[in-house]
Formats: structure tokens, sequence, C-alpha cells
């Protein structure tokens, strides 16, 4: 992946895209809705191209081996994969563009970068896969600094070390979900952990943002998946003792897990693995009623199997994403096993569906290929495909975002339809037409679910970002009044700071702010993110 150019907008890298065949799908289902056959097509600038103001900064003599302040690369780091970051690449805003990006290939590197930012007093954006949708990776620091850089770690891309007793290995922050499970794929190893963007997502940026993965239940954030972590601050290397588990103090793992880059770089980590597994059953359960579905996902979570895959898409989700009419809401039912067969798992969560009316379309079976086929395949592949979704739906003006949190059973079916409701109103009070809020399961725990929301409305030209703004502030409210927590998996960045601050404990902020302040005391690290 290395040779490969990031596309400045839209997913993955040059020349990747929807097929022919999948845009006028979508087109099809949008045009159900909205006037996107009336709209003129936007057009994205070319990278080299983009309205880049002048460099604030030259590049220093002791970082100019691995740093450059070219068009291109000042470009597509100036922006993660967002709604907002999108509409502004299509209206040529690149006013927090980075002076250089820094390309660091060894910890020694991402030091000289660190001191002489401190000196200088530049901010430094950490820039992993760069698949950000929370405002995480914009250089937008203020008047506060002489200038901001981008820090791309994907140089650091090598897996160090594997520990074959242990299933584990070291392995280098910058390296990418596909190129780490190639290396441990030539030892029968595998992470297990797949976000939806995994063709992007770098292991250093996984770790920073507590990424949610592919199991559904159990394994599902990268919490889970963490021995060690290594990482470099302006003052100095914090690394925690590789360890399978310790009750020795508040964990030093569990706060470099999540910090975004604004405490330091994670430069590298020692991660538990798994053996590939060879066993697998899927199925897929249909439901008339969508919190009957959920009362079974609910009764699964409860029993101790632990599916691989537990998600629920509501009927509306479900047509959107391809399959079904609309009607019914969908159960996708998985296990896998490196070690035994399924079946049994299988029959006895497809007991408790059917126990709670669900009916069944596609038939389980012991199926290696079993996740390729069927509904469940249909789910796969749209899963996979949904990132590239977000430029076409920009591009024909339609608003089109995601939002995820977490609630206990016991709230869920009033969360759900307070959360929905007001991000419909937000919808009709910034577009002037009603619009579609769909919602599924991504994760769940014994406790409660992970809903993921999907919202579309009509956009207007010229106002699509304040129009965004708007559903997305009221839906963030509705989260916090409700008693969700603003993030399930998508981390913090800019946009979600100011819930974010509403959900911890005033006194745990005052800690950050003091955790800070000795790791990075001139703040040059992401600011604003994380610790306000």
């Amino acid at each position: 992946m290395a040779d490969r150019r990031l596309k400045l907008c839209g997913w993955g890298f040059e020349g990747d895209g929807l097929s022919a065949d999948e845009e006028t799908a979508l087109l099809q289902r949008l045009s159900e809705r909205f006037n996107v056959a009336e709209v003129e097509r936007l057009v994205a600038p070319a990278a080299e191209d983009a309205a880049l103001p002048k460099p604030k900064l030259s590049i220093p003599a002791a970082l100019s081996d691995f740093s450059s302040d070219g068009a291109y690369d000042r470009a597509v780091h100036t922006y993660g994969k967002s709604f907002p970051d999108y509409a502004y690449i299509y209206d040529d805003v690149f006013t927090n563009a980075p002076d250089f990006v820094a390309y660091p290939r060894t910890e020694a590197e991402v030091e000289a970068v660190l001191d002489w930012a401190t000196g200088a007093r530049v901010a430094v954006i950490p820039f992993g896969g760069g698949t950000s949708v929370v405002g995480g990776v914009e250089p937008m620091v203020g008047d506060g600094f002489a200038g901001a850089i981008s820090l791309d770690l994907t140089r650091l891309d090598q897996v160090l070390e594997i520990d074959r007793s242990s299933r584990a290995a070291r392995i280098q922050g910058g390296i990418r979900v596909p190129d780490m499970e190639a290396v441990l794929k030539r030892e029968g190893l595998t992470m297990r952990h797949f976000p939806q963007s995994l063709e992007m997502a770098t292991l250093g940026g996984m770790i920073a943002t507590r990424s949610g993965g592919h199991f559904a239940t159990l394994y599902t954030h990268i919490d889970d998946f963490v021995e060690s972590v290594r990482m470099i601050a302006p003052q100095g290397v914090m690394e925690s003792r590789r360890l399978p588990g310790s009750g020795a103090g508040p964990s030093p793992d569990r706060f470099m897990i999540g910090s975004e880059g604004s405490m330091g770089i994670i430069t590298e980590a020692w991660m538990r693995l798994q053996d590939r597994p060879t066993f697998r059953a899927s199925s897929a359960i249909l439901f008339d009623d969508f919190y009957k579905a959920a009362e079974a996902v609910r009764a699964v979570s409860q029993s101790g199997i632990f599916p691989s895959n537990l998600r629920l898409l509501d009927a509306g989700e479900a047509y959107n994403n391809g399959f079904g009419d609309g009607q019914q809401s969908v159960l996708i039912l998985a296990f896998e096993s490196a070690d035994h067969p399924v079946e049994a798992w299988m029959a006895r969560g497809t007991e408790i569906c059917r126990d709670h009316g669900g009916i069944f379309e596609d038939e389980a079976g012991n199926d290696p290929e079993a996740h390729r086929s069927g509904k469940a395949g249909a789910w796969r592949t749209a899963f996979i495909r949904m990132p590239h979704y977000r430029e076409v739906l920009m591009s024909v003006g339609v608003i089109g975002d995601t939002f995820e949190t977490s609630i206990t059973w016991d709230r869920f079916r009033e969360f759900h339809d307070e959360v929905k409701a007001a991000t419909q109103s937000a919808i009709e009070e910034a577009t002037g037409q009603p619009g579609t809020v769909t919602c599924r399961f991504t994760h769940v725990y014994p406790d409660g679910p992970a809903p993921y929301f999907t919202f579309q409305g009509q956009g207007r030209p010229g106002a699509m970002i304040e129009q965004w703004r708007h559903i997305k502030e009221k839906a963030s409210e509705a989260l916090i009044v409700q008693g969700g927590t603003i993030t399930h998996h998508h981390a913090v960045g800019r946009d979600h700071m100011p819930w974010y601050t509403q959900q911890r404990p005033e006194t745990f902020g005052s800690v950050l702010d003091a955790a800070k302040r000795q790791l990075d005391p001139a703040g040059i690290l992401n600011p604003g993110v994380i610790v306000p």
C-alpha cells in the first residue's frame, strides 16, 4: 500500500470507489426520497490544485529528510473523512492546512519532531490512517501556535516480533490493518479486530481512538487486544509492562488507549492475537417487530454463547444497504472458532430467536464461507463498502451521516425513540422537509446494546455544513440528555468535545489537564482534543 496515494475527497486510495452498478443502485434508493436527479453533481478539486494558504513555517533542517510541504501532502492531511470534511473539500476550503507533513521512519525521528515543535511552539497533529469522522486530524489549532504540522506515522509499519506460544506480536503503530494481517496470516494468526475502516486504519490510530472491531460481542474494542503500549511524549517515553493481566493500580495501558494523540504518539504495541478461524456458521433472521428483535438480541447476549456477529438492522437500515423490502428488521447471527465446530452454539442462538418471533430465511450451516453468502454475506459486503457511499451522497447534495452510542437494556426503548425523534425533528428544522433516520446495533453487551444511527436529508447548496451542524448538535444533545455516551467507537475528536466534557466527571477532566501538562508542557499535541 505504500506506493498508493490517498484520495483527497473520498474513501481509500486514488482509483478506489463504488462500481457503476453500486452507484446506480445507491442513486436509485436515494431518488425515492430526495431530488437527486435535479442536482448538478459536485466535483472535488485535485489535491495539487487545492486552495492552500502559504505555509507559515519552513521545514527545519533536522526534519527535512522525512518531511514535505508539497501541495498534495498538505491537502490530503488537512481533513479526515467526515461529512463536514468532504463539504469543505468540495468548497475548496483549506484554511487549516498543515504547514508541512512529517513522515518519521523511526522513534528517533518522532522524538526529533516533538523536540523541534516544542521549542518552536508548533502544534503537532498525529495522522494515522486519516479515517477520522469526528474532526480528529484537522490542524484547527487557533492562533496560539506559530503553525501546525501533520505527523504521518505510516512509515512505522512493521511487525517486529511474534510470540507464537503466547499468541501475541509486537507491532509498530503506523501499519495498516491489511498489511498487518498479511504478515500474521503466515503464522496462522490474526488479530481479528476489523473496524469498518479496516482498509485504511492503522494500529496506532485504532489504539488511540479506542476503535470498535469485528466482534459484536465479547471482543468488541481494541482495548481487549492490547497487551502493552509504547508512547513517545514531549517529556519522554511511556511504556507499559507486557503482561496478560495486572491488578497493580490504575492501568497505564488504559490511560494511553483512547488518548487520541493528545498525550503522546503511540509508536508500537504488543497485541493479543487469535488462531485463524476454521469453523463458521451464520444465519439471517427476520423480525416484523424491531423491539421484539431487540429482545432476542438481549436474550442471546445474556446467554453466554458470545456470537462473533450479532447485528440487528431495523427495516429501513436493511433496505438502505441493499437487502430486505423495508418491512422487516434483519438480525445477522454468526459464530466462528479455530478450535471446534459451532453448530451447538448456533442451534441455541437460533432457538432463542425463534422464541422471540424470528423468521429464518437463510438456514445456518457450518460452511467456512458462510459469512460471505446470503444476507450475512450481503451485510458483510455492504459494511465494508459503506465508507465509499459518502462521497456519492455529498456529490448529489444529500446530507448523510452516522452517530453511535450505547445504553443499558432497561432504558433502550425510550432512548431509541427519543433520539430518533430528536434527530428526525432536527432534519426537518434544518432542511424544511422530512429525512430518514435508521438504526442498527454494531455491538452488544449483556447489559445493553450499541445503537448506531444513520440519518439522511436533502441538503441546500451553500448551506450543507450549517444544516449538518444543526442536526449533529440536536442528536448529540439527545444522546447526553437521555443518558447515553457521545461516542461508542468513533472517538471524541473536535466534533464531540462539547458533549464529552459533559459526559466525563469534572474531576476527571482536571486529572487529564494535569497529565497533559506533565507529558506535553507546551500543549503542542493535537490541541483541543480530549483536553480543551
